[in-house]
């Protein structure tokens, strides 16, 4: 619609032009339609980023909070606090909190809503990347710090699984929580308001050497070294797992003993952190590209069509990377007979208590 008024206007404008030379007035039209086809292009790509969040945003949102809440439920029980990869998954989920209410709710008020804070106060638009790189490695690390402690309860080395233990879980996790605060302090000062152009105002990181400095970081700590060590960790519990089930029998006085038994509630454990991961990996494998190709873009010049197309693929996979964050209870519930039985306990409890 858009495009067809603005091809009436310069087509009337060309009416009135003195000069009678078809081929000129040919061209200008040629030019007026595919003037008129670039815009209703880029109508089309702004729709689709804001149907998305506008409508699939408040969804997922939803979806997040009542599977975070009800893992939080689960792995915060009496049984399973004495266990330090719940604890591990505890802080994963708080995490997930973090990243639903802070830079997921953000981005769904500024692209589905037109709604942006941080375009008018420059403490908050330090707030909004701090945050936006803080939540998107918290949890994952605590997936890592957990994958390690699968690996230390599943070695076959007893003294390496007394290494396992609550005390230094609650060290690993309060100092990688330390750590990524400080690390991306930088942030709070390297973010301002900006003017590109007339009328559009935008919060956002210093231009030229910061900018490349957080896309290469995005691509090579969060996109390429985090899922690594996800991948090598997670294989490296699962092939101590699969040793520990080959159990090694001992005769001793005729007696057949099991050395290093596997205890199921782990094996359900290094099931969900398996699955978390997998699923992590997944819908976060669409940034990397993303982020490279736009970095490309900059070297270069590029159209108002190319800019949009690198927006709506740069808000589509930050979409995607919100999706690990929302369904860790149901792919847990779907997957993890453990689980399944932890849920419906709860739900027993709270029946009978209701009752009486």
């Amino acid at each position: 619609m858009i495009g067809t008024i603005i091809h009436g206007l310069v087509h009337r404008r060309l009416m009135d032009n003195d000069d009678n030379d078809d081929e000129k007035r040919t061209m200008c039209i040629d030019k007026s339609v595919k003037m008129s086809l670039e815009i209703d292009y880029n109508s089309s790509l702004i729709s689709i980023q804001t149907n998305l969040y506008k409508y699939g945003g408040p969804f997922l949102m939803i979806l997040g909070t009542v599977s975070c809440v009800l893992s939080l439920i689960v792995f915060t029980k009496k049984n399973q606090r004495k266990n330090p990869c719940a604890i591990y998954l505890v802080a994963c989920n708080i995490g997930y909190l973090l990243q639903i209410y802070t830079t997921m709710l953000l981005a769904i008020l500024s692209n589905g809503y037109n709604i942006d804070p941080t375009l008018y106060s420059l403490s908050f638009c330090h707030f909004r990347y701090y945050t936006l790189l803080l939540s998107a490695v918290l949890s994952p690390s605590y997936l890592i710090l957990a994958s390690i402690d699968r690996i230390l309860i599943t070695s076959p080395n007893a003294l390496t699984r007394q290494r396992s233990t609550l005390r230094l879980t609650y060290i690993c996790i309060i100092g990688i929580t330390l750590f990524w605060l400080l690390a991306h302090m930088h942030t709070l000062f390297l973010t301002r308001i900006v003017e590109p152009v007339p009328n559009l105002i935008i919060c956002s990181f210093q231009p030229r050497f910061y900018i490349a400095f957080i896309n290469y970081y995005t691509i090579l700590i969060q996109d390429i070294l985090i899922p690594l060590l996800m991948i090598i960790l997670g294989v490296w519990a699962v092939r101590n797992l699969r040793k520990r089930r080959q159990v090694t029998f001992a005769t001793v006085n005729t007696a057949i003993i099991a050395v290093h038994p596997t205890h199921s509630k782990d094996s359900q454990l290094i099931q969900i952190l398996i699955i978390d991961i997998s699923i992590y990996i997944i819908f976060s494998a669409m940034m990397p590209p993303v982020l490279i190709y736009l970095q490309i873009l900059q070297t270069r010049s590029y159209n108002f069509a190319e800019f949009q197309f690198g927006l709506l693929i740069l808000n589509i996979a930050l979409f995607s990377s919100y999706i690990p964050f929302c369904v860790g209870f149901y792919t847990n519930f779907l997957v993890s007979k453990k689980f399944r039985s932890e849920v419906k306990n709860i739900i027993k409890c709270q029946h009978l208590v209701h009752n009486y």
